[in-house]
């Protein structure tokens, strides 16, 4: 009887130091989010159009036609000027849609200069009368402002403010990652509802060191070594008491104080959108990356900069050079986008913003960077329940991206499509997270997130979870965390359920997709 008692003794408490050794990431998300202590990992839920909280609305604004603006569908003449027309009028108006009925709208023409489309105020809505049979068609291609620099070929359509946000104070006290609250020295010029920078830019080599680790410094990652790290945190303002700001959503990354973390003003657009309709270049070549201009950049279609709760819906990209960017904004979707055609750079990308989701979106075309971040400090951008082709992966192009979130996304998975160039390097800074990642290309084994045959492809040890499909195998020492490798988990979006364990359940806008798709 003793015996079986010590048996049974035993037993127990192997099973609860087994359970303990065995917490999922999602239980340690939960148990933080309860206690009030730093998650493992980022809360993405704060990402997109309201923070997820909301549907894209249909606004109901009045409505600026082109076409009666001397816009006249498939005359194969320049609409140019009709569309900018119509936009000037929608401005003075304070809002506007700009409404295209079906048909083709050329603009870049032989007879045009080579002026972009602009759009510098809020409330301003491109709206198609037929997805597919609205559409705006770039004939030629626009040069680069340096011909020396092929990356400098402007978008033909630009959103983005003439203000600059400009410095407020002084961050005083340290802050935890994954907190809503951060201390400055006057906040007597925030208000409940402003939006702010939260920013960094410091080349300690303690802070450097901090920010790579595990990586080591490369002395060839000048960019990192000499300017320093670089934070840029877009953030809504929730209440001020004192000189003590409350955020609507958590920092992501941990304030030193000593370190010389500043607030700026955040200067933006607001209610910007692009909805239901096709945007279609004159690109017919074979891509080859870094040839020319026109390879990296010649019909580029949509940035949006500086701007928030902004939005691109059910919008088709084909034969494009770069099809979507969203640059220092915060808080923007972009649903239901498919990018089809020739090979071209890139496919949706986020450089420079806080809190971007990439939704239901397709890169049919394989674009060589397909969806994902870039420079300028990004963070908190989810890719959930998107696909892209085999042959290409996604986008990861240094200058210091951080937590970003990979949900569901089916599609190829190797080094050679992250891109950044050497000295901004590593491609990707903490918490790259792959949550239930397909892979659809050739399995490899012991996959290396820190490459020793190039200079190219360092990522700070990422967060994997579930990963599936082809049946690569990783090194293990270079992922901070490797969970149900080869087999999908529970949650089966992270994304969702951060959503849900915050609002209390799924918002009826993000179930309506999920049904969309089923």
């Amino acid at each position: 009887m003793k015996s079986r008692l010590i048996l049974l003794i035993f037993l127990t408490f192997s099973f609860l130091n087994c359970s303990a050794q065995k917490q999922t990431l999602w239980d340690n998300f939960k148990e933080a989010k309860k206690n009030n202590t730093e998650p493992i990992l980022p809360d993405f839920s704060y990402s997109g159009y309201k923070y997820s909280e909301k549907p894209i609305p249909f606004v109901n604004y009045e409505i600026f036609d082109v076409t009666k603006y001397g816009a006249i569908p498939n005359d194969t003449l320049s609409d140019k000027k009709a569309i900018q027309k119509a936009i000037e009028e929608a401005t003075k108006n304070k809002q506007g849609i700009i409404y295209f009925p079906k048909g083709t709208y050329f603009v870049n023409t032989p007879q045009d200069d080579q002026s972009i489309i602009l759009i510098q105020s809020s409330n301003i809505v491109f709206r198609g009368e037929n997805r597919n049979e609205s559409i705006i068609f770039f004939q030629n291609d626009l040069p680069p402002a340096d011909p020396e620099k092929l990356w400098t070929v402007p978008f033909s359509i630009k959103v983005a403010t003439k203000k600059r946000g400009k410095f407020i104070t002084n961050i005083t006290k340290d802050a935890t990652r994954e907190t809503f609250i951060i201390h400055v020295e006057n906040a007597s010029k925030i208000k409940k509802g402003d939006w702010i920078t939260i920013k960094v830019l410091n080349n300690s080599p303690e802070l450097v060191e901090k920010d790579l680790f595990p990586l080591k410094p490369d002395p060839t990652w000048t960019a990192i070594i000499e300017k320093g790290v670089q934070v840029n945190e877009h953030h809504q303002v929730a209440k001020v008491e004192g000189n003590t700001i409350h955020l609507v959503s958590p920092i992501h990354y941990n304030i030193e104080a000593k370190y010389g973390w500043k607030i700026d003003a955040f200067e933006y657009l607001e209610n910007v959108g692009f909805e239901n309709m096709t945007f279609e270049g004159n690109w017919t070549k074979d891509f080859i990356h870094h040839r020319s201009a026109q390879d990296d950049g010649g019909w580029s279609s949509i940035q949006i900069t500086r701007a928030v709760n902004s939005w691109v819906k059910d919008v088709t990209f084909k034969n494009v050079s770069r099809a979507l960017e969203f640059s220092v904004t915060a808080a923007c979707t972009a649903l239901n986008v498919i990018v089809e055609g020739k090979i071209g750079h890139t496919a949706v990308d986020v450089s420079g913003s806080t809190g971007i989701l990439i939704a239901n979106s397709v890169d049919s075309a394989g674009m060589h960077h397909s969806f994902g971040v870039s420079g300028g400090s990004t963070t908190n951008t989810v890719i959930w329940r998107s696909k892209y082709a085999a042959h290409t992966s996604f986008e990861s192009h240094a200058s210091q991206p951080r937590a970003t979130l990979f949900d569901n996304v089916e599609g190829g998975f190797f080094q050679g499509r992250a891109g950044g160039a050497r000295f901004n390097l590593p491609n990707h800074g903490k918490h790259l997270v792959l949550w239930n990642f397909k892979e659809i290309d050739k399995p490899e084994e012991n996959f290396r997130f820190i490459a020793t045959e190039t200079w190219y492809w360092r990522i700070v040890n990422p967060i994997v979870v579930g990963f599936h499909g082809s049946g690569t195998t990783f090194k293990e020492d270079e992922i901070q965390i490797l969970e149900s490798l080869g087999t999908p988990v529970k949650p089966e979006s992270l994304f969702e359920e951060q959503l849900k364990l915050r609002l209390g359940k799924l918002p009826e806008w993000l179930i309506d997709v999920k049904k969309q798709r089923n």
